[in-house]
Order: structure tokens, then C-alpha cells, then sequence
């Protein structure tokens, strides 16, 4: 990447804001737009320009970023607003939003039609991974793609190319199976814990030292030690990557009964309204169902 390019970064909520503010810091000339205005506003100070139609935002661009909430947000914002349209041809799409592979596989299609390079790069890491730039990125798109781009996604983390265009959905999806999986099991083993008489902060610090030492256990168990349920990841956002990814396993005729479990517990607790929380929240819905035990 021969000079710095402008960048249109679109959706600066929980997520985005930071990531944008590290583009900024990293010396990005950049757009920015969120539907809520007030989100995107906060980035003006800092010295982003800041648009209120999506259109206008992209017109003088190098690469258009998408942080959204879902498939049908992206769709709506690019597809059908005219900003795919309003993108400069030869400007390349970088949808770092959660969507599905098949959606992002659509999308690469769409822009093909329109002369834009694109990517599918989901991120994980949560909010903190944002704030320090420390995010895990995967991409999906052509190998050349990926590499002119690399500087933008270092300024935000360490990516990584998977393969073609959906691939980097499908990685995302691999993450956030293992994540579920996994905040269940630590869930299951503090309840258990505790209602033995063990402290599970006190297991927690043991457990780092073994064969079940993880991020997850590191990270989210001491949200759930700690009773901290302030959303880094909305329990919301992991339901939609989990009917995302038993929608993937359709699609490959494959059956997966722990995810499709996971699945069933995040939409009960999101159904008695526990969306917004922290995925970590699952704890609190595994307590429920044990009311003689809480943490």
C-alpha cells in the first residue's frame, strides 16, 4: 500500500467506535457514519469527518469498512441505500461485521458486478480486544486483496487470511462455537464448584494453571466471579452466530448437538430478556435453573 488511503468506516457502535479511533491513531484519513448520530459524532473531535448519509460518506474513498449488526443490515446499508453505488470502482469492501458466509458470498458476487474488491473479516476479541487493537481478524476475499490491505487490519489487530470469500464468516463461526462451548463449560464448572462449598474465584486462579486454563476461563470467568455482565459481547450477538452456524452445518449436512445445545440455551435466556447482557450472562440462566445455587 503505496500511500495511506482514505477510509469510509460504517456502524461506530460498541464495537466499531474503537476500532475506528485506532485507524485514526494509526494516521487514516477517515469517514464515518453510524445510523445512531450521536455514535459517530463522538469520532468528529477526534478527527474523523463525520457524515450523516452513508452515500456522501463513501463517494471520495479508498476502502469502505461495514461494522454492522447483522447480514440484513449490511444488505440494507450498501445494497439497497445506493452505497455500493456511491463507491468509487476499484474501492474495496471490508465487511469486519458478523454476517453469514453465505451472505458474504452474495455480497462478493454483488460487488463484482460493480467493480469493488471485497473481504469478509470478522473480528473477535470483544471490546477490549477493539480498545487495544489487539483484535483476532479473519478474512475470506482473494489473497491479493488481502494483502494490499494488510496495514488497515494491523492497525486494528492481527489478521489472519483463511481462504475465499465466506471463509473468513466460516472462521468466525468456528470461534464463536468454541466460545459458547466454552462459557458453558465455565459456567456449569462454578456452579458446581460453589455449590460444593468451593470458592470459584479461588478455582478460577487454580484452573489457569492447568489443561482447562483459557482465555475464556481468564476473561469471562472473572466477569462471572466478579458479577460483571456489562455487555463486551451481547448475549444477542452470540445467538445470531449460533443460528448462523447450525444454518452453515445445514448447508454441509452436518449435525452438531453441542452447538445446537448452546444454541438453545442463549435463546431461552435471551427470551426472558437477558439479550443485552454479556454472553458470559449465560451463568445467570444455568443458575436459574438450579434455584438452590447461585454464585
Amino acid at each position: 500500500m503505496a500511500h495511506k488511503p482514505t477510509i469510509a468506516f460504517l456502524g461506530t457502535g460498541l464495537m466499531g467506535s474503537p476500532m475506528a479511533r485506532n485507524l485514526l491513531r494509526a494516521g487514516f484519513s477517515l469517514h464515518a457514519w453510524n445510523r445512531s448520530q450521536e455514535k459517530a459524532a463522538a469520532l468528529g473531535a477526534e478527527g474523523a469527518v463525520v457524515f450523516i448519509d452513508p452515500r456522501e460518506a463513501v463517494r471520495e474513498v479508498d476502502v469502505l469498512i461495514t461494522m454492522l449488526k447483522d447480514g440484513p443490515a449490511v444488505r440494507e446499508v450498501v445494497f439497497q441505500q445506493g452505497v455500493a453505488e456511491a463507491l468509487p470502482k476499484g474501492a474495496t469492501h471490508i465487511d469486519m461485521g458478523s454476517i453469514s458466509p453465505a451472505e458474504a458470498i452474495e455480497h462478493a458476487r454483488l460487488h463484482e458486478k460493480l467493480g469493488h474488491p471485497c473481504l469478509d473479516a470478522p473480528v473477535s476479541g470483544g471490546t477490549i480486544g477493539a480498545t487495544e487493537g489487539k483484535l483476532a481478524i479473519m478474512a475470506g476475499g482473494e489473497e491479493e486483496t488481502f494483502h494490499t490491505h494488510v496495514p488497515i487490519f494491523e492497525a486494528m489487530g492481527t489478521p489472519s487470511h483463511i481462504g475465499p470469500h465466506g471463509c473468513g464468516q466460516l472462521s468466525k463461526l468456528a470461534n464463536q462455537v468454541i466460545v459458547a462451548v466454552s462459557i458453558g463449560a465455565v459456567s456449569e464448572a462454578f456452579i458446581l464448584a460453589g455449590a460444593g462449598g468451593a470458592d470459584p474465584a479461588k478455582v478460577r486462579q487454580a484452573l489457569q494453571g492447568g489443561f482447562a486454563s483459557s482465555r475464556i476461563l481468564s476473561e469471562h470467568g472473572l466477569r462471572m466471579v466478579e458479577r460483571n455482565f456489562q455487555p463486551g459481547g451481547p448475549a444477542k450477538f452470540q445467538l445470531k452466530d449460533l443460528n448462523n452456524a447450525l444454518n452453515a452445518a445445514n448447508t454441509h449436512n452436518l449435525d452438531l448437538p453441542i452447538t445446537r445445545l448452546l444454541q438453545q440455551l442463549y435463546d431461552a435466556m435471551i427470551s426472558a430478556g437477558g439479550g443485552e447482557l454479556d454472553h458470559s450472562a449465560l451463568l445467570t440462566h444455568l443458575e436459574k435453573m438450579q434455584p438452590d445455587q447461585k454464585l
